[in-house]
């Protein structure tokens, strides 16, 4: 038993990395480990233990996705809060080493789309492994993979160059508003910059629009503190910027680039608005 507990701790973080990406949620996903553990617990014996795990935490995964769906959790404009005995900062941490853009693009897949490419583009699993988690052939199994890779990757109407200049300028928006630093983001705001946004994005009485680089320059440090929780990513084929606390969407920026500055952007809270768009990853 004990060697048997050994040979489960060593895939533990493996199998923790595998759910969390499947679910988005680190509660779910220890939760999903040790519920592996257990049913290792009740057979008599596994060939290979890598592999039996991999099935069985997926299988669990699935589960637990389709129910979510059932249920129709989770609406946008709410971020769960942490469960009592949750570790916000372990999570945030999880979140920040998986990239939050690929768990909102996760989030916005089907079940079985989400489990075929976390196990065939993320972990590597043959087909042939796949189709018995999902109770399809391999062909069908693939096939899911290759939708859910194309939503993942998205496409951009931009040329390349401009693709990387618009990504450049949105990173550096996105650093000066971490840090805080005026002068850095009068630097990378346009004089005439326009901000919008949606009123669940904004403290009651608050304007939806803001005109001028250092009146947006200002409010976008009071935003701080939520980019630490954004990302780059591409929103309808253009350069924006998702936030999403501990992997969860909440707002999107749209954002509009001319030259080597932020023109404009626009804050999207509202939940039908944010369902409409579709966000995918940037290339590397």
């Amino acid at each position: 038993m004990d060697e048997l507990a050994g040979e489960f701790e060593a895939e533990r973080a493996r199998l923790r990395g595998l759910a969390f990406r499947m679910l988005g949620s680190a509660a779910e996903a220890d939760d999903a480990v040790q519920e592996a553990w257990l049913r290792l617990n009740r057979v008599d014996s596994v060939d290979n233990l890598a592999a039996w795990l991999t099935t069985v935490v997926s299988r669990v995964c699935l589960d637990v996705l389709r129910s979510r769906k059932a249920r129709r959790e989770d609406p946008f404009d709410v971020v769960p809060e942490p469960a009592a005995d949750a570790d916000p900062a372990g999570e945030a941490e999880l979140a920040d080493s998986v990239g939050r853009a690929l768990l909102v693009v996760l989030d916005a897949l089907g079940p079985a789309e989400r489990i075929a490419f976390v196990l065939h583009d993320l972990f590597a699993v043959p087909f042939e492994r796949i189709a018995p988690v999902l109770d399809r052939t391999p062909v069908a199994a693939k096939k899911l993979a290759s939708r859910a890779r194309r939503r993942v990757r998205g496409t951009s109407p931009l040329p390349p160059a401009d693709l990387t200049r618009h990504r450049r300028v949105v990173d550096a928006f996105l650093a000066a508003a971490r840090g805080g630093d005026l002068e850095e983001l009068l630097d990378v705001l346009a004089p005439d910059v326009v901000r919008r946004a949606d009123a669940a994005a904004l403290p009651a009485g608050a304007a939806l629009e803001t005109r001028g680089a250092r009146a947006v320059a200002e409010e976008t440090q009071v935003f701080g503190k939520r980019a630490h929780f954004a990302e780059a990513a591409l929103v309808d084929g253009a350069v924006g910027v998702v936030v999403a606390p501990r992997g969860r969407l909440l707002l999107v920026l749209a954002v509009t680039v001319e030259g080597e500055r932020v023109a404009a952007y626009e804050v999207i809270a509202d939940p039908a608005r944010l369902a409409a768009l579709h966000v995918a990853l940037l290339s590397a």
